[in-house]
This record gives C-alpha cells, structure tokens and sequence, in this order.
C-alpha cells in the first residue's frame, strides 16, 4: 500500500511538471511547426528569474513565479525574432528551425555562464520558492507541501490556458491558425502575430516548469537538459501538437517513472520512459493520441 501511495504521488509531481513544460512545445508546434530546441535553457532561466526576484531584488516571493513567466514570455519573443520570423517561409521550415533554435540554446547557455561566473558563482543555488522537508504523512507515506504547491500550480496554469484557447478571441485566433494558416489570414487574423504570441506563451509556461523542477533540486546552468528531453517525449507519446493528449502522456510518463524509480531503482526511470515511447510508436507511429495523417496548410 506504501509503494502504491509513493509512486501516485511521485507520478503527479513528475506529470504536473512534464505537463506544463510539454504543452509549451505542443501549442508552439501546433501552431507553426516549430521544434523549439530552446525550451531547456529557458526552464533554466525561469528559476534563475525567480532566484533573481527574490533573493537579489528581495521582492515579494509571492510575485517570484510569475515575474518568471513574464519574463520566460519575454525570452520566447525574443528567440522568435532571432529565428522563426526570418525562417518561417523557407523551404523545410521545420528542419531548419530546429538547428536554428539548438544553437540559440547553446548560445543563451553559453551567455548564462558567463554571466555566473561573472557576477555569482556556477555553484548551485537553493530555490527561494521551495517549501523544504515540510510535510504531512499519508498512510505513513511523507507528502511535501511542496507537492501540493506544485500540483496546484500546473492545474491552475493549465486551466487558463484552456479558457485562453476556447473562451477568448485570441485563443481562437490561435486555433484558427493551427488549423489553416491561409484561411485565418484571409479572414484578417494577424498570423505572424498569433505565433509571437504563442511561442511567449509556451515559453512563460516553461520558465514556470523550471521553477517547479529546481523547488526540488538546486538550481544551476545546467539543469534543463532532462526535463526538455522527457517533455519532447510527451509530446512524441501524445501526438505532436496536441495539447489535451500531451496531458495524458504527461501523466503517463510521470507514472511509469516513479513506479520504476520507485519499485526498482532510480537510475532506470528515464530507460523506462525509453522504452514506454518506443512501444507506443511502434504500436501508433502518430502517438497514442495522434492523427495518422495531418494536412498543413
């Protein structure tokens, strides 16, 4: 009963953060095709803006996270005006963003260390959102009140930009133009512009995500290498540019990570998640909640 308990629990947290990090990816490509190769380093620079906000500005914590969202947003403009909005009529689009994006996270990387070393240290730092050991037992299990912040973040973030998407008239721009660019620029949707605000969108999302995952660890230059790997499976599992179905596969993942880590050992979780994806494909090449055919317009 105690291992069914840890591993529900583990495999919330862990889906909670693939989830947000994941349908950053799946709202950028749905709506342009693009693979955005950055994503890690931007879940990095979302904890380091946090770390920012609060410990050196010695502003508010309460406003910490989303101060790192609207910075995350910031960033994301800023990588589509590098690299999308000079590459997006260019024959293999999606191929070449995604080379073009690698070496924007390498250089953004780059840029943060040097930064560090420069005015820090590359040492890692303890998160200033984290709630600590703090916690309240279940059937003799520990839950940390820190799962419950991060569990209630996700689903909050999550559900505004559900009602974004369908209640408002942006986000049915957005969805107009997932579904056919051409036609929503003939009815006078601003497309270039619905992407600037998508890719700002699924990258606040990832900054938030990046403060989740260093509430748990420390936060240092490198650590947003996993996770982007683990949401590019989700999005892989779910089908890509699903949004509802990379929430599924979120959870999945999360689930089959902590039962493994939790009943086996630590080190074959992510071997787990390997082979979970490669199963999955070979049984639906699209993913498990994908389209076998999608036309772009």
């Amino acid at each position: 009963m105690n291992y069914f308990i840890q591993i529900i629990v583990s495999g919330l947290t862990f889906g909670a953060m693939y989830a947000l990090a994941a349908v950053g990816l799946a709202l950028v490509w749905g709506a342009f095709n693009m693979l955005n190769m950055s994503h890690g380093i931007i879940m990095t620079l979302g904890a380091y803006f946090a770390l920012l906000w609060a410990e050196y500005m010695g502003m508010p914590l309460v406003l910490a996270a989303p101060f790192a969202l609207v910075c995350g947003a910031v960033v994301g403009v800023i990588a589509y005006f590098i690299s999308a909005h000079w590459m997006l009529k260019q024959k293999n689009f999606e191929v070449t963003i995604i080379i073009a994006t690698f070496g924007l996270g390498m250089a953004l990387e780059a840029g943060l260390l040097k930064f560090l070393r420069e005015l820090f240290r590359t040492a890692p730092y303890s998160q200033p959102l984290s709630l600590g050991a703090k916690s309240f037992m279940v059937a003799d299990v520990p839950v940390s009140y820190q799962r419950l912040v991060v569990w209630a973040g996700a689903i909050v973030l999550i559900v505004l930009v559900g009602l974004f998407l369908s209640r408002t008239t942006a986000g049915r721009a957005v969805r107009a133009v997932a579904q056919n660019r051409d036609a929503a620029r003939l009815v006078g949707v601003p497309v270039r512009r619905i992407y600037v605000m998508v890719l700002a969108l699924g990258s606040g999302l990832a900054a938030v995500s990046g403060i989740m995952l260093s509430s748990f660890k420390d936060v240092h230059p490198l650590m947003g290498g996993d996770p982007m790997l683990k949401a590019f499976i989700v999005i892989v599992l779910a089908g890509l540019g699903n949004i509802t179905g990379a929430l599924y596969a979120a959870l999945l993942v999360g689930m089959v990570e902590a039962a493994v880590k939790v009943l086996i050992a630590d080190k074959y979780g992510f071997a787990a998640i390997l082979i979970l994806v490669i199963l999955a494909l070979i049984w639906k090449p699209a993913g498990i909640f994908g389209r076998s055919t999608v036309a772009r317009q």
